[in-house]
């Protein structure tokens, strides 16, 4: 790494003798100077769904990260074709660097006057996930783990009780903050977007988290091209000078040079790469107050435990030994469930209206978001998912819910079953029951247009042809009833005027046929009487299809 300042800056941990070094580094380093003078205090500019103690997108969770080297780097700009070069901290993730820029252009369409640099979502995402722990991210952008902050029980950080039942946290008792960019759920529950067009706002997924963050940013008027907005933006997602400080040397540094460097191979900070954005805090005494021991020389790691007893309002003492690995109940997977999937029935070769959705539980009852489902087709059936899949795994979004993709019904009729399963140790099965019906046809149509006449006592010259159908698709073994009306307003059967002849020749005026395997039928001869006149043959199916045809008994021209 280049060369570095000799120690982090930490809310609750730096003295203010620490923070005081630090700004001159800063100042030595043509890093940013401390906040504008005009700076609110307490910004509660973005009207986020903030709880009552908590004034920060993040509920004040802490922070671990390096300040930038002291050296610049080797290539000034902002180019994201600049090549893999120059220093190892000025390298951004390609998939990281690009839900930044992403944002920055999504928020120069809808809020210009707002003016956000992609370099200050890189500075936050640098400061609260080490830009998702170097980049550790899918291609879709989302981390392989989920991102964590401590439980905001009150005890060094804000209070905030469970405002999401666990489910982008995993906690039902106190919100932690989730993601690359740290966001408390209820915040995230307004202010969350879908960057990256899935049709879900994630918070696990940096595109989603970066495009929240703009916005969160830009909350108001606010212009961030003005450095009075952007130090009262930054106070607003983190209430903590040394965390604005420590947010505008970052956003300096990466305006002065950047290089984009492969998913995974980014220097992520030291705290978060182990699954949460940091350890378990230790206590922060207000800002104001002065230490009742003079400060150490130097600033213990964070996981070593304080020096000083903490107050007994405080957590216990951090252990020194390494926590467990086996996960927490809240995380782990507890159950699956019908997440209100409706009748699963379709006509042969169409698509199912309803999909299969199902809900993942923890052990604690909440939603559990990213849990893998494998959804299945079961059964003699020719029905598939889209692309023709019997088999489906997807993975479970943060309300814990994940949806099948559409189902096609194939040629075979009868009912079958989809399945869902998750959980590898206990795995838990969800069955649906599903159905293919037999086409059924919706219209009858004739196969020409030709005129129909005859003279009387004559038999008719063109043999009528039609076609029953289900969406243009010819049915077979279609019943048809052939009637002969009096007119087209009260159909009652005629007892004159043309005529079937049955096996023995007698005239018939109805008779019921069927259709070929295409969906055609040709009807048998008709005669006609000696009455001339226009008369009407009504043809129907059992399933309300209706054709009326035209014939006229006429004498022929002279």
């Amino acid at each position: 790494m280049a060369a570095q300042f000799g120690r982090r800056l930490r809310r609750g941990a730096t003295t203010t003798a620490v923070a005081a070094a630090a700004v001159a580094a800063l100042s030595a380093s043509q890093a940013p100077a401390a906040p504008h003078p005009d700076s609110a205090a307490d910004d509660r500019t973005a009207a986020g769904a903030t709880p009552p103690g908590d004034s920060a997108a993040t509920g004040n969770s802490p922070y671990y990260t390096d300040l930038p080297p002291l050296d610049t780097p080797n290539k000034p700009g902002t180019s994201v074709n600049l090549p893999v070069t120059g220093s190892a901290e000025a390298g951004i993730p390609a998939t990281v660097l690009a839900a930044y820029k992403k944002a920055e252009q999504g928020l120069a369409s809808t809020d210009a006057a707002c003016r956000l640099p992609w370099q200050l979502l890189a500075a936050i995402g640098k400061v609260e996930s080490g830009q998702a722990r170097g980049g550790k991210v899918d291609a879709n952008g989302t981390t392989f783990s989920p991102i964590l902050g401590p439980a905001l029980n009150g005890q060094g950080f804000a209070l905030i009780k469970d405002t999401d039942g666990g489910a982008y946290d995993g906690d039902s008792t106190h919100d932690r903050a989730v993601g690359p960019m740290q966001f408390i759920p209820s915040t995230w529950a307004t202010w969350g977007q879908d960057g990256n067009g899935d049709g879900r706002k994630d918070p696990d997924n940096v595109y989603d988290a970066a495009l929240a963050a703009g916005r969160y940013l830009c909350a108001g008027t606010r212009d961030l091209s003005l450095a009075a907005d952007l130090d009262r933006a930054v106070l607003s997602y983190n209430h903590s000078t040394e965390y604005l400080r420590t947010v505008r040397s970052w956003f300096d540094y990466y305006k002065r040079g950047t290089h984009e460097v492969p998913d995974g191979t980014g220097v992520p900070s030291e705290d978060t790469d182990t699954g949460t954005s940091s350890p378990s805090p230790t206590p922060t005494p207000p800002a104001t107050s002065s230490p009742s021991t003079p400060p150490a020389a130097t600033e213990p790691p964070a996981t070593t435990p304080p020096a000083t007893t903490p107050p007994s309002t405080g957590p216990t003492t951090p252990p020194t030994t390494p926590p467990p690995t086996t996960p927490a109940p809240g995380v782990t997977f507890g159950s699956l469930e019908n997440a209100g999937t409706g009748a699963l029935t379709a006509t042969a070769g169409d698509a199912f209206a309803e999909r299969v959705k199902v809900r993942a539980r923890n052990k604690l009852g909440a939603p559990l978001a990213r849990t893998s489902v494998t959804f299945s087709v079961v059964g003699d059936t020719d029905t598939r998912f889209t692309g023709g899949k019997r088999t489906v795994t997807l993975t479970t979004g943060a309300d814990g819910t994940v949806t099948a993709p559409v189902l096609t019904a194939g040629e075979k009729t009868g009912p079958f079953r989809v399945t869902a399963v998750a959980g590898a140790a206990t795995p838990r099965t969800v069955s649906f029951l599903a159905s293919v019906t037999a086409r059924v046809a919706d219209t009858l149509v004739r196969t020409d247009d030709k005129v129909l006449t005859a003279a009387p006592g004559a038999a008719f010259a063109e043999r009528l042809e039609v076609k029953a159908a289900y969406k243009g698709t010819g049915v077979a073994d279609t019943s048809v009833t052939a009637t002969m009306i009096t007119d087209a307003e009260t159909p009652t059967a005629n007892g004159k005027g043309p005529y079937f002849k049955d096996a023995l020749g007698l005239p018939v005026r109805i008779l019921t046929l069927k259709t070929g395997a295409d969906g055609l039928l040709e009807l048998p001869e008709i005669y006609a009487d000696d009455t001339a006149g226009t008369y009407r043959l009504r043809l129907t199916t059992a399933s309300g299809a209706t054709l009326t045809v035209e014939l006229k008994v006429e004498a022929p021209s002279a």
